[in-house]
């Protein structure tokens, strides 16, 4: 099954306002794959020196497993519950990729039109760079340097994140290569703005995660209280667990500073399994894989890297963060959708092995 006929024969999207106390409610079809999936995490996490990891599994729409493992706390042994909020790094692009497709799809949006006409202060280069490419990472615009990824700075609106990389020359002409940059979508939250006329996190909250009902999923403020928050841990160099740096992750909502629990992302997912939420359009551009100038298919649509499994199509995105690693997968005929967070760095999870492990027991 080709992937648009397949997320448009996907499943119904689950109940909205759905409370992280009232989950998974286990079929004795899924069973023997929920039990074989436990004994995998429980000897990953042992294997990987993970102190926490949450996991959920929706087909059909419905959370059919749902379990928090090891400790969301390690000093004061808080164990990690379906509540559980972690940093979902990367995993916020497919997030503003909703959002981005909303605002396309109602005509707000012109994903061609060069980014100026949204945010008008962004240097303009050679080149023009569209919405599309940021969306895509075709624009040429830089990833991280050096220890940006330990911002420990407050900014207060994305456009004023946007200095960081804002004067830095392009690194090819947009169009031309993929090339990920998670900076890109620090632009495309101002497209946002611009092109909805409402601030970045206000639009987030209003116009995906409430309709959605994805209570869990909010921007990480250091000097917030944020019930469930996991605290988070780094490795260092003699495997010995710390405590993960101090970060503030304002210069990069859109691209990786939203924490939720593994039951929203997982309701997210299903959410886009069908036309509801988005249309037809709208989830054609998020799982269409763009294309170089030259015709060269970059495995990557708006938001979501597209990919086949033993041969089925899936459609997923990975996470890293300070202290933190996430991963989201859909697999639209199956109708499968399984969500991983932890809060240590772990490429077993980020990566999106132990997903796809998972997958397999339930695809069985």
């Amino acid at each position: 099954m080709g992937l648009a006929a397949a997320v448009l024969a996907g499943a119904p999207a689950p109940a909205r306002g759905q409370s992280c106390t009232a989950h998974a409610v286990a079929a004795a079809t899924y069973r023997s794959a929920i039990d074989r999936a436990r004994a995998l995490v429980r000897d990953s996490m042992a294997a990987g020196r993970i102190p926490g990891l949450a996991i959920a599994v929706a087909i059909d729409g419905h959370i059919v497993w749902s379990e928090g493992f090891g400790l969301a706390d390690v000093e004061n042994a808080v164990p990690v519950s379906p509540c559980t909020r972690f940093r979902v790094g990367s995993v916020s692009k497919p997030l503003t990729a909703a959002a981005v497709a909303q605002l396309a799809e109602v005509g707000r949006l012109d994903l061609d039109a060069p980014v100026q006409r949204y945010v008008p202060s962004f240097p303009t280069r050679r080149w023009p760079i569209t919405p599309r490419e940021l969306a895509g990472h075709l624009a040429g615009i830089r990833h991280y340097q050096d220890d940006e990824f330990l911002n420990m700075r407050h900014y207060d609106n994305v456009v004023a994140g946007l200095a960081i990389f804002a004067h830095d020359s392009l690194l090819f002409e947009p169009g031309t290569r993929f090339s990920y940059s998670s900076y890109g979508y620090n632009l495309l939250s101002a497209v946002v703005e611009g092109a909805s006329g409402e601030s970045f996190l206000l639009y987030m909250r209003r116009h995906v995660f409430e309709p959605l009902g994805l209570q869990s999923v909010v921007p990480e403020l250091p000097d917030s209280i944020i019930e469930h928050r996991a605290h988070f841990y780094v490795h260092d160099s003699t495997g010995a667990l710390r405590n993960a740096p101090y970060v503030d992750n304002s210069y990069k909502w859109a691209g990786g500073g939203f924490l939720s629990d593994a039951e929203d992302l997982a309701r997210f997912g299903s959410a886009l399994l069908r036309p509801g939420f988005l249309g037809e359009r709208g989830l054609e551009l998020l799982f269409t894989s763009q294309h170089t100038r030259d015709g060269q298919a970059t495995g990557y649509g708006m938001g979501w890297f597209v990919d086949r499994d033993a041969g089925r199509l899936v459609v997923h995105h990975g996470g890293s963060s300070v202290g933190g690693n996430a991963h989201l997968a859909l697999y639209p005929d199956a109708h499968l959708v399984i969500a991983a967070l932890t809060n240590t760095e772990s490429r077993f999870v980020g990566s999106g092995t132990i997903v796809r492990q998972i997958a397999h027991l339930f695809l069985q």
